[in-house]
């Protein structure tokens, strides 16, 4: 198991908290070279971040890589993964935010499977806590199942039916920000979004507005939506002509036709659940279930 600093700097906190939760499930535990350097707002420059990856994804003794913390940065070194080092020996890579550049440039440069999850500051809370499910999701070769949840407000935001095809995404802003800077057509899959509040409503419209022009999404076959945080300060706003986070998400996204899945409860949230990315997974409204094959064999 490695630990790398793709994107922001994490604390020594955080990191020593990591390395005692993942030895206490009896793995071994190394650090990226430059795990604690920091550039700017960065965990060292491009090449050095990039460098650990790389390093991680070579080494055959390692066998899966987790990022200590999103922030910014990620999005400078997706196009510099070794994309034969993947193929020659996959393994996931753990992480979400930030880290969802890294995961669509797996996917888009090798069909590498990887793993919406946690990062190592995640408290072991015990069964059913985020930990335990990183541990399953790492160490199990068993689906993810997860429920919607009518707690959160993109449960209402649901068409009805039943799609297939391998989950990917992640944060909204991300996928935003790859279009036209290696954002790959999505194909048949299901696109999961989550994110959380910035600037208000304009910048999920403008996202959304943004990723469907590209063209990326007119093959997919169903949509899940996560946790999207913070956007209950706008719910009802009459500058905003009385519109919420779910007016948005159903303006931008019914026209898209295909069966929509809200309510799921993953993303900045304080419990992440691991979601599989790149693998197969069904949706099913009618049961309001999202199962994700395992990104390990």
């Amino acid at each position: 198991m490695r630990l790398v600093s793709p994107a922001s700097p994490p604390s020594h906190d955080d990191v020593d908290g990591g390395v005692d939760l993942l030895e206490s499930w009896g793995l071994r535990v190394e650090l990226g070279r430059h795990l604690l350097d920091q550039w700017g707002y960065c965990a060292g420059r491009d090449s050095e971040r990039a460098a650990d990856l790389n390093e991680a994804f070579a080494d055959p003794g390692v066998r899966a890589v987790i990022a200590t913390r999103g922030g910014k940065g990620a999005y400078r070194i997706a196009q510099d993964l070794d994309s034969e080092a993947l193929r020659r020996d996959p393994k996931p890579l753990v992480g979400f935010s930030d880290i969802t550049h890294l995961h669509m440039a797996c996917w888009a440069t090798c069909r590498l499977a990887s793993l919406h999850g946690p990062f190592v500051s995640t408290p072991d809370n015990g069964p059913g806590g985020p930990a335990e499910a990183l541990r399953r999701a790492l160490m199990t070769t068993e689906p993810v199942i997860l429920h919607r949840a009518a707690s959160e407000p993109t449960a209402q935001v649901t068409v009805d039916g039943t799609a297939s095809g391998p989950l990917l995404g992640g944060n909204l802003d991300a996928l935003r920000t790859m279009a036209g800077a290696g954002l790959p057509h999505l194909g048949r899959s299901i696109l999961f979004l989550e994110h959380k509040h910035g600037t208000g409503l304009g910048e999920v419209d403008r996202a959304l507005t943004q990723l469907i022009g590209t063209g990326a999404l007119s093959d997919i076959q169903g949509i899940v939506l996560g946790q999207f945080l913070g956007f209950d300060v706008d719910d009802g706003d009459e500058t905003l002509g009385g519109w919420g986070i779910t007016d948005v998400l159903h303006d931008r996204l019914l026209p898209l036709g295909v069966p929509i899945l809200g309510g799921i409860p993953a993303g900045h949230g304080p419990n992440p659940p691991t979601v599989p990315l790149g693998t197969p997974a069904v949706i099913n409204t009618e049961t309001g279930t999202l199962t994700v094959q395992p990104a390990v064999t």
